[in-house]
């Protein structure tokens, strides 16, 4: 009851989708980090693939435009360890690099996505239920802890700032329009067109040897007097 409560009431608040500006921030960091395109790191912090949040197993995901090594592409991708599968969506390191390209990709890989583990360990930290065994069966229980927790973290972190409590997240930046309601027909049709984009290999590997070989270009230039 406690954390339904939570969620109800401040979820609108400490909560909210991302829009057309989130997106183009976060592109930018990773551009800045070297990995055009990215829009941040996925973890499921050592849950099998199939019990991973179902918002990142279904195939909604912004789109955008960037180039890499010469080759352009329109999808963005999250940066993820050996466990998620090799589609267009997630760049994953290499976990046993030859050479010195793959050997930079791999560190330069790693270092970046020690911020979303730095992340799940803060609300572990904070948060005994979450750092403890998942004591409950149901689904929707662990996902109304997940979110409780994310909530009380964000209202912390608000108080922390000296942020003023009545600062409301939704009128700031520019709402993603709301998708006109679709038919069944089509949006089945729909799904399976970006199943089969988000999960192409040939896709997924070409970005991976785009990113090593701009890594490494990118490194050359840091290093050059």
């Amino acid at each position: 009851m406690f954390i339904k409560s939570v969620v109800g009431i401040f979820g609108e608040q400490y909560l909210r989708a991302p829009n057309e500006e989130d997106t183009a921030r976060l592109k930018q960091m990773g551009e800045e980090l070297g990995f055009p395109g990215m829009l941040g790191s996925i973890d499921c912090m050592h849950w099998r693939w199939h019990k991973c949040p179902t918002a990142w197993h279904a195939e909604k995901a912004p789109q955008v435009n960037y180039e890499v090594n010469g080759h352009q592409y329109d999808m963005p991708y999250y940066l993820a360890d050996g466990i998620y599968p090799s589609w267009s969506t997630f760049v994953k390191t290499i976990s046993k690099p030859v050479g010195n390209k793959k050997m930079n990709f791999a560190k330069t890989q790693e270092s970046i996505r020690e911020g979303v583990e730095r992340a799940f360990g803060v609300l572990q930290a904070r948060w005994a239920i979450v750092r403890g065994p998942a004591r409950f069966w149901d689904q929707q229980t662990l996902l109304y802890i997940m979110i409780a927790c994310i909530i009380m973290h964000n209202m912390i972190l608000e108080d922390e700032r000296g942020q003023d409590v009545d600062f409301i997240y939704e009128t700031e930046g520019t709402r993603v329009p709301e998708v006109q309601p679709e038919t069944n027909e089509d949006r089945l049709k729909k799904f399976l067109e970006v199943h089969k984009k988000i999960t192409n290999k040939e896709e997924h590997h070409q970005l991976w040897e785009d990113l090593v070989e701009h890594l490494w270009q990118r490194l050359g230039q840091r290093v050059d007097p």
